[in-house]
């Protein structure tokens, strides 16, 4: 492999002309055009129904499907790409899977590459679309519904809520990725009206909320935990900041959870909004008097 395909040296290339200049293609085109080239799908949060129909429409027509292993559930595949190639990318590094994309491309295959959720969140999308652009192989995204979004659904609630939560952080807790330093979570929870969605962090929520104890947090704040959501397996748990690991270690999940922080995730202590309440509508009904 040369330097020029290198995947570490197409990355620090796009990425320093990111940084000065804006892609064309965004003037030109929305979230929901189909374009040329190779889409990042986001697959959803598991259940084949809350696949994008754009994202149907492109798996349908696919030759070659790269996709995000045992992140995506198989009946999705079943349902939508049992035409077509499938490759696991997992265990696969950057090396192994642009060379397999863009040849595939070159070839005149429809190809895929199918994340699991939105590409936009914790996805690593950017890097492997940098690397296929600068071998000249456009790619675009096609958005899809995050875990978190399908777990405010299962619990029947919204992670906003007027007077109980302003605010949204999609987080994740320190570990290999993420420095001590950088790990902000029990901010966010001081803050108080902030709805907490931590990804990728399944197994280490009884730490994450041992951190959170010495921080200061109220023992009694509402955790939930929604393993697998919108999968045929999905499970609730709920607790506290005090007891939310034991449940969860006592459960057995160690990944493939979303944990919500806040009383949002309960839908308690909300107030009624202005939205429904006349205030929305008066400066239309005073100018209709008017006339």
């Amino acid at each position: 492999m040369t330097d020029e395909t290198d995947p570490q040296t197409a990355i620090d290339a796009q990425r320093e002309k990111h940084a000065h200049e804006r892609d064309e293609r965004v003037y030109e085109h929305t979230a929901s055009d189909e374009q040329e080239g190779i889409p990042f799908i986001g697959a959803g949060p598991g259940d084949p129904r809350l696949l994008t129909v754009a994202g149907k429409e492109a798996l349908e027509s696919a030759d070659l499907v790269v996709h995000a292993g045992s992140l995506v559930n198989s009946e999705l595949l079943d349902a939508y790409c049992d035409h077509a190639e499938l490759v696991n990318s997992v265990g696969k590094d950057l090396e192994e899977l642009i060379p397999l994309m863009r040849d595939a491309y070159d070839e005149g295959r429809e190809v895929i590459r199918l994340h699991s959720g939105d590409p936009a969140i914790y996805g690593a999308a950017l890097e492997q679309m940098d690397a296929l652009e600068h071998e000249d192989v456009p790619t675009y995204i096609v958005p899809g519904v995050t875990s978190a979004f399908a777990a405010s659904a299962t619990l029947r609630t919204q992670l906003t809520l007027n007077e109980t939560a302003n605010h949204v952080a999609f987080t994740r807790p320190q570990g290999k990725t993420l420095d001590p330093e950088d790990d902000h979570i029990a901010d966010f929870v001081e803050m108080g009206d902030v709805t907490t969605c931590i990804y990728l962090g399944t197994h280490a929520v009884s730490d994450t909320m041992d951190r959170l104890l010495e921080a200061g947090a109220d023992p009694e704040t509402p955790v939930t935990v929604v393993y697998h959501a919108s999968w045929p397996d999905e499970d609730v748990i709920e607790g506290t900041v005090a007891d939310i690991g034991e449940k969860l270690a006592d459960a057995g999940y160690r990944a493939s959870a979303l944990v919500l922080i806040g009383d949002a995730a309960a839908g308690a202590g909300y107030e009624r909004s202005y939205l429904y309440d006349g205030w929305a509508n008066r400066g239309g009904n005073t100018a209709e008097s008017d006339d």
